[in-house]
């Protein structure tokens, strides 16, 4: 699936909160537009990573301006979702929606979040200053936009980065890093593993689940052409160039840890820092960590590079999440919801978001040479972003169903329990499934993105 921009709707948005925001500009604040809702408390779900850390310490900032309370369950990635859905079904008390880019349509589709225009086009609630446009555009698309209705804001999005320890791979004789994929394997993987002293070249975070089938099979796919599925959202798996990705990730096992398939993100993450092994492809929010010398040995040593090329080009990874405000919500707490949405978000906030850990979706601040010379992660990253993901996961309401299929068997292929001609079968097959009774083959369905 191609990656195709709403930059129309988005400009025709655009348009219209600037008149929104001319008219309400001279006398808009934050603290009198939060007056009626002073008192209320809000929730969320937040996960355990950099990027909602950075948000705790800044709600006081907020909560001290607008009289709202902000309060908030820090939960496990892999249980999000399905607490989420649990929650909107019954009718619970999570005001705020946390939306994975794979998330948004089914959320989207089911109702279950409100489209921002309720909140834009009410000028006791709108910023004049949130200048959509101001986002960087494949965010906004990929994470708060679904069949041309924006849902939810940019937050805690990053583009998956190549984190490396600059000094193991001096004394192995390399100056720089990998600048594609097949010089990684055939190059510096051999020179940089010892398992003997459990040294190792790279790590895939690659635990079954989201990790499995997002961050490890859908990655090997990009770069070498690959997709999941094809224009007919068919199985595009036993293609030439899918079945070399994955064939790719099979002969880089041998320079990874034993038990790769139990390494989720902190696992990845803590093997470099600790130096276990040389190089690992991870998502620029773990930035943070990676320079905590509390939790890294890493010190100058660490380098950040865009994640390596293949054969067809620089294909990164994107990650990331939206915020929605919860449609079951009451209305009052739904407004409230929207200050904080709207407030975290902004271009004036990006900055203090940023130093304070998080990964802004804004395009201003990191023009800032100072942020560029600060933040080793922000040239590749932006470098990602702007030349544009080829193939977000899908984001269909179907995703869920197929992300454990995938899980299953890109794990079983992992593991060699099956080949990976025979596992692309049955993921095909399997997710085929999923499709045809959802009515994407018979055209009761239209094959959205």
């Amino acid at each position: 699936m191609k990656n195709r921009y709403r930059q129309a709707a988005v400009a025709l948005f655009g348009a219209t909160v600037s008149l929104v925001a001319a008219s309400n500009a001279a006398a808009w604040t934050l603290k009198e537009a939060a007056a009626p809702y002073s008192g209320t408390t809000i929730s969320a779900i937040f996960l355990d990573r950099p990027g909602y850390k950075a948000a705790e310490s800044l709600i006081p900032q907020f909560e001290k301006e607008t009289g709202i309370k902000v309060k908030w369950d820090v939960i496990p990635y892999e249980n999000t979702r399905e607490r989420q859905v649990l929650n909107f079904v019954s009718g619970g008390d999570q005001d705020i929606a946390l939306v994975d880019v794979v998330w948004l349509g089914e959320f989207a589709s089911n109702k279950w979040i409100v489209p921002i225009k309720t909140f834009t086009d009410n000028p006791k609630l709108a910023d004049p200053k949130l200048n959509l446009p101001g986002f960087f555009p494949i965010l906004l698309n990929a994470f708060g936009t679904w069949n041309n209705t924006i849902y939810g804001l940019p937050f805690d999005n990053y583009s998956g980065l190549m984190f490396y320890n600059q000094c193991m791979l001096k004394s192995a004789g390399f100056n720089g890093p990998p600048k594609t994929w097949d010089e990684l394997l055939n190059v510096y993987a051999p020179k940089l593993t010892n398992a003997s002293k459990n040294q190792f070249a790279f790590a895939l975070q690659s635990r079954r689940g989201e990790t499995q089938s997002a961050d490890s099979f859908m990655r090997m796919l990009w770069p070498f052409g690959g997709s999941l599925l094809d224009a007919k959202f068919r199985s595009n798996l036993l293609s030439q160039q899918s079945q070399a990705g994955l064939e790719f990730r099979q002969k880089l096992m041998k320079y990874m840890p034993p038990g790769i398939v139990d390494f989720d993100h902190a696992e990845s993450v803590n093997a470099l820092a600790q130096g276990q092994v040389a190089m690992i492809t991870e998502w620029s929010a773990f930035y943070p960590t990676l320079t905590d010398p509390s939790k890294s040995k890493l010190g100058n040593c660490l380098g950040v590079a865009t994640e390596p090329s293949g054969p067809a080009g620089l294909k990164p990874a994107l990650g990331g999440f939206s915020l929605a405000v919860n449609a079951k919500a009451p209305k009052k707490k739904q407004e409230a919801a929207w200050l904080f949405i709207q407030w975290i978000t902004s271009e004036e906030m990006a900055r203090p978001y940023l130093e304070a850990g998080g990964v802004s979706a804004r395009t201003a601040v990191y023009q800032d040479k100072a942020v560029q010379d600060k933040f080793a992660f922000v040239k590749p990253m932006v470098t990602s972003w702007q030349g544009g993901v080829p193939d977000f996961r899908p984001r269909f309401p179907e995703w869920p169903a197929i992300s454990e299929i995938i899980g299953e068997w890109g794990t079983k292929m992992m593991l060699g329990q099956v080949s990976v001609h025979d596992g692309s079968v049955e993921i095909g097959k399997r997710m085929e499934v999923i499709l045809q009774k959802a009515g994407y083959y018979d055209g009761k369905k239209p094959l959205l993105k």
